[in-house]
């Protein structure tokens, strides 16, 4: 994600991945009852019955932690990427400076294995060294800003620079929390097995790089028990992803100098200067606690201990990137999280790196060769449709007022669409790309994205950037920006495709589109206006009456079972359900207005509504690693995919009918019981 201050406002659809190639051959049937087992009643597994023989026949491959459909497009496309970049490298003709040549250099370091392995861990020698030389906490301060604005690591707190939410045409600096490096506060606050297991693993990874980088085995012991013990107290001073999501409790804003009095020992008047954060006179701060509790920890923190947190900050930030004893601790202690069998291939993380890097340079060049204009106007037809339903589903809401119903019919008509690729490409003036320096190249990129991001600050609103790569299939509503956007990577099969018929494709894209829309209404998008500030629109009648819906609908998920004992944590995932709920309804209405959704002529067996909901079902079938599903239920806003495939189907009537799903069978629920929002 190149935009780090978007990246926490935006909701995106499920599963980032690279995206697909506009190439793929379309398979023969949309809807393929050999994917299904027909064996299954749809009332009682409708997962199972609408994917069950893919799911027996698709295993999770060993260089992957999961498996499903977002997975093929993935896999398809990186292999279009990998064209590209390899295209791009081979080609000598290529002037200095264009576009092909600077992604050819970047990927032809990248993929310059014998370099990186002679020079071992040399390349982050001078950053070691340079912490070794720190006297003072205003030196181990210093550090974290130096760290920070050289592209080396983000230690300790998160600063970036993004909108006021409250006023969403000025840019503000926003300090956030941070600090640690377990996916989740909680494994290091919970004494669970898994916990332990995982934190066993840390200590192993850290233990490790510290003797690849000349400490004694004991030394290395001794600095791991330190950062453990560091990074347990920021844990504690967090909030919870759940805390987390709900915007008016992240949004605090302090001048400097009020701030400063909240932490006696960061002078902030004259600390930002340090970020390249000039002029600047007030903060966004998303937990104060947080801060309040990092200062007592600079004081009853050793600086000896603090010098060895930055030191682990630079290993972990470099460690991929460095020679391959390095490159095999990294993965070792990603399959203890994961439990991912073999390290993915070296092309396929550059290719990725590359697009994660430099995407929108490789992005010019995917979009000329794979994205097709009859697409971007095919995605614009239906995001019209799309529109016009969900208008009509809110003209019919029976519990919302007109008054609530008018400023929510302001917003939906206020949404920006972006499809395909951003209006103006970033150039990336002044980002130097080597064909001979790989990690320099990592960490000029660093640089320039950082000054690029603190740049924003005092300049009008930019509304063309993307928040993803067009290769990416993904899509994201952000509300700060009122926007729907669509990477070129989606619109491909399961999703979209041109030569299907419209349930499937209301089905798949039509349903992406709705959940977008739905996140500008869903419990936190819902809390931000037309324009996109964060401001109340709703009647306080009209406010408890949506929550009472939330609650029942996090209650559905709260039941659902992941692995052994864990459960869907209904609030965490609640804006990703609402748009499943809020976006399939929306996409069925679309559909029910096309000439196939008015009719009931049967395609492989089919009715149109039975295909509408299929190409759902089969958008989310998948298989995951035990581990990983584990993982990604603490970390992870959106559910599972089985219970995604059924989630919302459950709570539409459409569902049951074109099903003829009864009571006694396994998934009904009685009409009163069916949850309607949007």
């Amino acid at each position: 994600m190149k935009y780090p201050n978007l990246k926490r406002y935006f909701a995106a659809l499920g599963i980032v991945a690279a995206g697909f190639s506009a190439n793929a051959q379309a398979p023969k049937k949309f809807i393929d009852p050999a994917n299904m087992d027909l064996s299954v009643k749809p009332g009682d597994d409708f997962y199972q019955y609408a994917s069950g023989n893919w799911i027996k026949n698709n295993p999770v491959p060993a260089k992957e932690t999961r498996w499903g459909s977002f997975n093929e497009l993935r896999d398809f496309n990186i292999n279009a990427v990998k064209t590209l970049v390899e295209d791009a490298a081979a080609d000598k003709s290529a002037p200095a400076g264009s576009v092909k040549r600077r992604v050819g250099d970047f990927y032809t370091a990248a993929m310059d294995s014998a370099t990186i392995e002679k020079l071992g861990y040399t390349p982050i020698k001078a950053d070691l060294e340079k912490i070794k030389q720190i006297k003072d906490l205003q030196g181990v301060l210093d550090e974290v800003a130096h760290l920070r604005t050289n592209g080396i690591a983000s230690a300790m707190f998160g600063v970036s620079v993004g909108q006021d939410r409250k006023n969403v045409t000025k840019y503000m600096v926003n300090l956030s929390q941070g600090g640690t490096t377990l996916p989740d506060r909680d494994y290091y606050l919970k004494d669970d097995d898994r916990s332990k297991k995982i934190r066993e693993a840390y200590n192993t990874y850290m233990v490790t790089l510290f003797t690849l980088t000349g400490n004694t085995t004991e030394v290395a012991k001794q600095k791991a028990a330190a950062i453990l013990k560091i990074e347990t107290a920021l844990a504690e001073a967090q909030m919870s992803r759940v805390e987390m999501r709900n915007p008016q409790a992240t949004y605090n804003k302090f001048t400097v100098a009020d701030f400063n009095k909240s932490t006696p020992n960061i002078n902030w008047s004259g600390y930002l200067p340090k970020f390249k954060i000039n002029g600047q006179d007030t903060v966004l701060v998303s937990s104060p606690k947080f801060f309040t509790s990092l200062d007592g920890l600079l004081k009853s923190v050793s600086v000896n201990d603090w010098k060895t947190y930055l030191e682990w900050n630079v290993l972990k930030g470099s460690a991929s990137s460095l020679s391959s004893p390095f490159v095999k601790a990294s993965f070792a202690f990603t399959q203890a999280q994961t439990g991912q069998k073999v390290q993915t291939p070296r092309w396929q993380r550059m290719s990725q790196l590359t697009d994660g890097t430099i995407g929108e340079l490789l992005g010019q060049l995917y979009v000329a060769k794979y994205f097709k204009p009859e697409a971007m106007a095919r995605m614009n037809e239906l995001i019209a449709n799309l529109r016009k339903a969900f208008e009509i589903r809110i003209n019919g809401l029976e519990w919302m007022s007109a008054e609530t119903k008018q400023k929510a019919l302001a917003k939906l008509h206020a949404f920006t669409p972006k499809v395909g690729y951003p209006a103006k490409w970033k150039t990336y003036d002044g980002l130097v790309i080597n064909k001979g320096t790989y990690f320099q190249n990592l960490r000029n990129a660093g640089v320039w994205g950082y000054n690029e991001m603190i740049d924003q600050l005092g300049k009008p609103l930019d509304r063309t950037r993307f928040g993803m790569t067009p290769p990416t299939v993904n899509a994201y509503y952000s509300p700060t920006l009122n926007e729907i956007v669509f990477p070129a990577g989606i619109l491909q099969f399961p999703f979209f495709d041109p030569n299907a018929d419209d349930a499937v494709n209301y089905g798949g894209i039509g349903a992406v589109i709705g959940h977008e829309m739905s996140h500008g209404f869903d419990d936190s998008g819902s809390q931000y206006d037309a324009a996109g500030n964060l401001k109340n629109w709703w009647t306080a009648e009209d406010r408890k009456k949506f929550e009472e819906k939330t609650k029942a609908l996090g209650e559905q998920f709260d039941a659902y079972t992941v692995v052994d004992t864990i459960h869907v944590i209904g609030k965490l995932t609640m804006g990703e359900n609402i748009g499943d709920l809020g976006g399939l309804n929306a996409a069925y209405t679309a559909f029910k207005m096309t000439k196939q959704g008015q009719g009931n002529e049967k395609i492989d067996g089919f009715t149109p509504d039975q295909r509408f909901f299929l190409a759902w079902a089969q958008v989310w079938r998948g298989n995951i690693l035990p581990e990983t599903a584990a993982q990604l239920i603490k970390t992870d806003p959106h559910s599972p995919g089985p219970y995604r495939t059924i989630g919302a189907p459950v709570n539409m009537d459409a569902w049951y009918q074109a099903f003829d799903v009864k009571p006694g069978d396994k998934l009904y629920k009685k009409p009163e019981d069916r949850i309607r929002m949007w």
